[in-house]
């Protein structure tokens, strides 16, 4: 018995990046790119619930890091391939950063992680409005 989570987003990142990565790739200097992008592609997931940020990542996936939205207490995103994703880096309360990269609909999920931590860390809604 544990506790409900409202999943909003669970999954990898987007295919486009494999696919620029792959197309990088064929000159010798995009290859650790390319083999960046297939390892982020294999083993690299987001679950993103009304609770948490969970990432699951690393050398065979073996990697998890799980936040909650109240250590949150900046924001910034980036949109890669024409606006089709973006890379989000959240940053918490002890000053250290998680990465989110390749994130489909980034847009989407920025406002959704913008809303949560609004809720449950008001200091983070104050520096929004300034």
């Amino acid at each position: 018995m544990g506790i409900r989570e409202e999943v909003y987003y669970e999954g990898g990142p987007h295919i486009g990046d494999l696919i620029i990565g792959i197309l990088i790739g064929l000159t010798i200097v995009g290859i650790p790119l390319a083999v960046g992008a297939i390892v982020r592609a294999l083993w690299l997931r987001y679950r993103i619930t009304d609770r948490r940020i969970s990432v699951t990542g690393g050398w065979m996936g073996r990697d998890r890091t799980d936040i909650i939205y109240s250590e949150v207490v900046k924001i910034a995103s980036v949109p890669r391939g024409v606006g089709l994703w973006g890379d989000m880096v959240l940053t918490l309360r002890d000053g250290s950063r998680l990465e989110l990269r390749a994130l489909p609909k980034f847009r989407e999920l920025e406002s959704y992680i913008s809303q949560q931590v609004s809720a449950r860390n008001p200091k983070f809604a104050d520096a929004e409005k300034k």
